[in-house]
C-alpha cells in the first residue's frame, strides 16, 4: 500500500521509498493513470518490489477533525482491500495512512486503520495477511494499542 499525493507521482516518505524500490517503471505507470482523490485508490504493478502489486491511496489532511477526514481515512482502506480481493491478493501491507505530513492524530488514526480492517476482513475471508507498518515508536505503540482494544486477543 503507497499512500500517494494526489498525482500519484513521487513525493515524500513512504511514497517516495516505494518509488525509489520499485524503479522508475512505477513513476511511468503512475502517469498513464492520472490522478486519485481522497479516499479512493489505484493499482499499479510492483515493477521492482517485492510485491506484485502497489496499492496507491490519497488520505486526507487533517484540518481539525469536522470535514469528514475520519470516513475518507476508513475509505482509504475499505477501498484498498476492496481492491486487492478483487485480484485475489492475499497479504497487504498498510503505513499509517496520513500520519505523517497531512498531520492526522496518530492514536485516531491507528483505531480507524485497525477498526476498518477488521470490519473488512471479516467480510470477506480473500486477505490472509494484513500488516501494519510503523515508522516510528509512537505509532508501533498507537497500532498495538489500537489492536489491544479490539476483539481479536
Amino acid at each position: 500500500m503507497n499512500t500517494a499525493n494526489p498525482s500519484l507521482l513521487s513525493g515524500g516518505g513512504v511514497d517516495r521509498a516505494i518509488h525509489r524500490a520499485a524503479g522508475d517503471e512505477l513513476l511511468e505507470a503512475c502517469k498513464v493513470l492520472g490522478s486519485c482523490a481522497v479516499g479512493e485508490v489505484l493499482i499499479t504493478p510492483g515493477f521492482k518490489l517485492p510485491a506484485k502489486y502497489v496499492i496507491h491511496t490519497v488520505g486526507p489532511i487533517w484540518r481539525g477533525g469536522e470535514l469528514g477526514e475520519a470516513e475518507q481515512l476508513a475509505n482509504c482502506y475499505r477501498a484498498a482491500l476492496h481492491i486487492a480481493s478483487q485480484r485475489g491478493i492475499r497479504s497487504i501491507a498498510f503505513p499509517a495512512i496520513s500520519c505523517g505530513a497531512y498531520g492526522f492524530p496518530v492514536a485516531q488514526a491507528c483505531r480507524i486503520a485497525v477498526n476498518t480492517v477488521i470490519e473488512a476482513v471479516t467480510h470477506d475471508t480473500t486477505i490472509r495477511k494484513v500488516i501494519f507498518c510503523a515508522f516510528d515508536p509512537l505509532l508501533h505503540e498507537s497500532f498495538l494499542t489500537a489492536l489491544g482494544q479490539t476483539q481479536l486477543h
